[in-house]
């Protein structure tokens, strides 16, 4: 029976690992955390439950086609419950909630900008066309060669896919009313660039939101990890926790070993792993620049420091001895100048001088993440990666500044109710993640860095060294990751059959 090993138990991962042993491989998964699930990861304090990273669920579908490839189903692992409204947006004057009912949708959309609820109805008649060419076709691309786009459903539709178009001129060929909008250009914040850089072909993202739905899975966002890790076990994977990888050994041109250390007691122990197939799932430019030697890396420093880096963000897990009223799970506070915040990230990388914020409130939908009577919120600040002076002085000015916002939004005190607080940042996704310039999001989804002008998911100088997850194709997102394990797995398939 082959062997691969597999670096990091992210999502990308333990997808990679479940693809692979479908296919009668032996696999083994080091990682280098106590638990599995990379940035999905999860930790309790005091009664409260805090999912550390992605905390939006879209796409269900995705997620469904993932379990139904081993003849499962998402509820076979954990319940879904559906959103309503699916977030609340704050501006300068006052609250907006996106109900999940779309005729009510459009009501909203035609109470801000007359006509634009049939323009609605337009604009999402072609992001639909893009979800089903996108989601089935081109992420599912292993973006290898060109002639992997020689399909003709592609090229028939290749001007309605908008990959030529900006995000920014799209939007504003359907809306005028600034609100409208930033509603409409909020889903790509995160794929890495202003909109005035994504491709149209990302209104994709606003199907997704307004027409599939925003979900919970009922005790948690940590629930997916423990799921796809509870089927994995049960496909075989074999897992080794507390295990840093230190080198893969190369010899003529193939991985033939990966290095590892772990902890016995206090004691550090080296320990080897054999394989015929190694895949990088951790972060990429972590595995070329300190676990291969100069020659068998296929990128040059000068390259990696060309890529546009998607965001990282500053959080905040926080426990309160006290329920809050009137709130919603998701909140997304644009009270001040988007446009400004984005350039502060993407085109002058600083620190935002007044950030947009989100923040999730688990414990509105789900008394299991908090102690009776309490309520778990988590806030988001998308920052540029590779920003320096992440310490604790500027993190509590930051926790301050939206704090007081959140205070005068929602009309309640929450300071003097915090019983639990910990803030995470640059320097965390570095040290825990390995995470090139502390990035969150993984790798820009510019058109300049789509598909085959990613790095690559096959080493360009180790044969049998594969990689998946944010930083090469399809992109960064819980949904593309659970994609990005199973197009590496195939095309591994491809090569050893």
């Amino acid at each position: 029976m082959k062997k691969v090993v597999i670096i990091g138990s992210g999502f990308s991962g333990m997808s990679t690992a479940s693809f692979m042993a479908q296919q009668g491989w032996e696999v083994v998964v080091l990682e280098k955390q106590s638990t599995p699930g990379g940035r999905g990861r999860v930790f309790s304090k005091d009664g409260f439950l805090f999912d550390m990273g992605p905390s939006w669920y879209w796409m269900p579908d995705v997620f469904e086609r993932y379990f139904n490839s081993f003849g499962k189903k998402v509820s076979d692992y954990y319940d879904l419950i559906r959103l309503d409204p699916s977030y609340r947006v704050y501006y300068n004057d006052g609250p907006i909630d996106i109900p999940a009912n779309y005729e009510e949708l459009k009501k909203v959309f035609e109470d801000i900008e007359l006509g634009s609820g049939n323009q609605l109805d337009l604009f999402l008649k072609e992001a639909a066309y893009k979800y089903q060419v996108g989601i089935n076709k081109l992420v599912h691309k292993p973006g290898r060669k060109i002639a992997e786009f020689f399909d003709l459903d592609l090229a028939k539709g290749l001007f309605k896919l908008d990959v030529f178009t900006s995000m920014e001129k799209h939007v504003r060929k359907y809306f005028k009313h600034p609100k409208l909008i930033q509603l409409m250009e909020f889903p790509v914040l995160f794929l890495g660039a202003l909109p005035a850089d994504i491709p149209a072909l990302y209104s994709l993202m606003n199907y997704a939101d307004i027409k599939l739905g925003t979900w919970y899975p009922k005790g948690g966002m940590c629930n997916i990890a423990d799921a796809m890790y509870k089927l994995a076990l049960e496909l075989g994977v074999k897992f080794q926790f507390n295990t840093d990888v230190t080198k893969i050994e190369v010899l003529n041109k193939r991985a033939k070993k990966v290095i590892a250390s772990t902890r016995n007691n206090d004691n550090e122990i080296s320990i080897e792993f054999d394989a015929d197939v190694v895949v990088g799932s951790a972060d990429y430019h972590f595995i070329e620049t300190q676990l291969l030697d100069q020659e068998n890396r296929s990128y040059t420093n000068e390259y990696w420091d060309k890529r546009v880096m998607a965001p990282s963000c500053l959080l905040y897990y926080i426990g309160l001895n006290k329920k809050l009223t009137n709130i919603t799970h998701h909140s997304l506070f644009f009270d001040v100048d988007f446009n400004q915040h984005g350039h502060e990230i993407y085109t002058k990388p600083q620190w935002p001088s007044a950030p947009l914020f989100y923040v999730s409130a688990t414990s509105v939908t789900d008394d299991t993440v908090a102690p009776n009577g309490c309520e778990n919120l988590f806030f988001l600040i998308p920052i540029a990666a590779g920003l320096e002076g992440d310490d604790e002085k500027l993190r509590e000015e930051y926790f301050d500044k939206i704090v007081a916002r959140y205070e005068y939004f929602t009309g309640q005190e929450i300071k003097d109710a915090i019983v639990y607080k910990k803030s995470y940042g640059v320097s965390d996704f570095k040290k825990d993640y390995n995470a090139f310039k502390g990035n969150a999001y993984g790798l820009a989804n510019t058109l300049m860095q789509t598909s085959i002008l990613k790095p690559s998911l096959k080493s360009k100088k180790v044969s049998n060294l594969f990689y998946a997850g944010q930083l090469t194709v399809p992109g960064p997102g819980v949904p593309p990751s659970l994609i990005s394990g199973e197009v590496v797995a195939n095309e591994i398939n491809k090569s050893y059959k």
